[in-house]
């Protein structure tokens, strides 16, 4: 079910309501919250609501296990299974086939025939989300950071639909203590929560997808076809374009929590006002970066090693943390090409601390210029993101430097205009964004709908007909 439509409408409609009223029915309100939340899920396909309720009761069963058993074997055992589990719905749903064609051409490479079965596996939405949100639990119990709560407690934390199917990563830390909280509807910040959603849906309906229709699918579907200014703009247009799709999502998914009594954590932060590729990742996909970081840099390592362990380290978090938004190498590539930012970042790190390399000064003119070289830096990366095959990234990244004086019939002035809005609304001012955020909680109950009525009528004016999937729900 997406966010954007009528029929989501409908269901928030009739579960808000219920959401309050049975609130302080604790149990009734788990199971209340759990029906909506499968109901909601399986809207799309309902046979992948049983793989959500599997992931569930295997967690909770190894998350007590671990906190029951004595010794540190038999919990690091309990961990492994748990881990394994997780990791094999992974691998059977996204990665079976991809490893098994890899594999078939590797093998070709040396002249050995390997004929194996696909099996063209549906993969269910947000099967990467509730997994990585499963294993934070086990692994938070393991590391005692966390008690093994009710199991109605975990279900809801695991299917809780507003983050269910693109995240936010909502670690069991940040979700469970709120399910014990009092909650109280009329101190709800309604008002900041209708100002993300059409915030969400502006930057989703308006921007992203015409982005998406007008330049960035026929540029990246074909790329032989198209200019060099075409090639240039549609990479600059995908940037902002899944830029907009997930912040939008992100925004929407936040302050839908709000409006039922719960907080999420902040998923991007102006990513391209970063001044560095590592500044970007701590505004791009937060929870993501924090979750590699707390569970797979920092376990491997992290800085604590050598030099070349903490090189090793930051190229095999960024590798999987490619490879586990697709079963495609090109995802692989541009998780390889940030681990390689990162690991020159770090080396010209040590070299200034070291004094082989002066410190410069952090002038508005040398802050403008790290800006643009990072931007420009993600933007390559995401070339091989977007692209289906190396070949197509290739033929893409080759059009920038041919082509120039073909045509370019796709650059039009709306095009640049939506790109525009989509970089330069990361440059306004956060105390700006609060005085209007602010401005509008002061609007009467009238006029704060009547805007929100206005809101709405332009979004469905200037977006394209039809609603697209996000992209993050193929992740």
């Amino acid at each position: 079910m997406l966010f954007p439509t009528v029929t989501f409408a409908i269901f928030f409609a009739i579960v808000l309501p219920l959401n309050w009223l049975l609130m302080p029915q604790g149990r009734r309100w788990r199971v209340f919250i759990i029906a909506a939340s499968y109901f909601f899920y399986g809207y799309w396909n309902w046979r992948f609501t049983a793989l959500l309720a599997v992931v569930t009761v295997w967690n909770q069963f190894w998350g007590r296990a671990i906190h029951r058993a004595s010794g540190d074997p038999p919990r690091r055992l309990a961990l492994a299974i748990a881990i394994a589990g997780d990791l094999g719905v992974l691998a059977y749903f996204k990665y079976y086939d991809f490893f098994l064609l890899s594999t078939k051409n590797l093998l070709g490479d040396f002249g050995m025939h390997f004929n194996p079965t696909f099996l063209a596996i549906t993969l269910p939405v947000g099967v990467s989300f509730f997994t990585f949100q499963s294993m934070s639990y086990v692994i938070d119990i393991y590391r005692k950071q966390l008690l093994p709560v009710r199991f109605l407690d975990f279900a809801v934390y695991v299917c809780f639909f507003p983050h269910l199917v693109a995240g936010p990563i909502v670690r069991a830390s940040e979700f469970l203590p709120q399910l014990r909280e009092r909650k109280d509807p009329r101190r709800i910040d309604a008002s900041r929560a209708f100002f993300l959603i059409m915030a969400g849906l502006f930057k989703k309906m308006v921007l992203a997808d015409f982005l998406s229709t007008h330049i960035v699918e026929p540029v990246f579907g074909v790329p032989a076809q198209h200019s060099a200014l075409e090639a240039l703009v549609g990479v600059y247009g995908f940037a902002v374009q899944i830029y907009c799709d997930f912040s939008g999502y992100t925004d929407i998914a936040i302050g839908l929590a709000l409006l039922l009594g719960f907080r999420f954590p902040q998923n991007f932060d102006a990513p391209y006002t970063a001044v560095s590729i590592q500044d970007f990742w701590r505004r791009w996909h937060m929870t993501l970066s924090r979750w590699l970081r707390d569970y797979l840099y920092i376990p491997l390592g992290g800085n604590r090693g050598t030099t070349l362990q903490t090189y090793r380290n930051l190229m095999l978090t960024m590798l999987l943390g490619g490879l586990w938004h697709g079963a495609r190498w090109t995802f692989v590539m541009w998780g390889g090409l940030h681990g390689a930012y990162l690991v020159y970042e770090h080396h010209r790190g040590e070299r200034s601390r070291a004094g082989s390399l002066p410190f410069g000064a952090a002038t508005p003119r040398s802050r403008f210029w790290q800006r643009v070289v990072t931007f420009h830096l993600v933007c390559l990366a995401w070339v091989f993101f977007r692209a289906e095959t190396f070949n197509d990234a290739l033929t893409l990244i080759g059009r920038l430097f041919s082509g120039w004086s073909h045509g370019s019939p796709l650059v039009t002035p709306a095009v640049l205009l939506a790109i525009a809005v989509g970089i330069g609304m990361q440059y306004i001012p956060r105390i700006t964004i609060e005085r209007a955020e602010e401005a509008f909680s002061r609007l009467k109950p009238a006029m704060m709908g009547l805007t929100l009525g206005v809101g709405l009528l332009c979004i469905d004016a200037l977006g394209p007909v039809g609603v697209s999937n996000f992209i993050y729900f193929a992740f």
